[in-house]
C-alpha cells in the first residue's frame, strides 16, 4: 500500500488493520467512499460525524482518484 499523500489520511497499524483513515479517527477511506456510494451527501455525512470538515471528503476524494490512477498506470506498464 502506498502512503498517503494528505496530511487527513493516515494508516496506523493497529486501527481498522491500518487500512487508511481520516487522521485521528477510526473512520475508513473506504467508509466515506461507501457513504458517498450509497448515495448520502457530502452534507449528511458531515451532520453523521460532527468532528469531519468538508477537507477531509476532498481529501478521500482525492486519495481514492489518485489511488485508482496508480492502479491505471500498474495494469498499462
Amino acid at each position: 500500500m502506498t502512503a498517503p499523500t494528505s496530511p487527513l489520511i493516515s494508516c496506523t497499524p493497529g486501527v481498522r488493520s491500518g487500512k487508511p483513515c481520516l487522521a485521528g479517527t477510526r473512520i475508513t477511506v473506504s467508509d466515506v467512499l461507501e457513504y458517498l456510494a450509497s448515495g448520502m451527501s457530502q452534507e449528511e455525512i458531515l451532520a453523521d460525524f460532527p468532528d469531519l470538515k468538508a477537507a477531509h471528503i476532498q481529501a478521500v476524494l482525492r486519495y481514492a482518484a489518485e489511488r485508482e490512477k496508480r492502479l491505471s498506470e500498474l495494469t498499462i506498464a
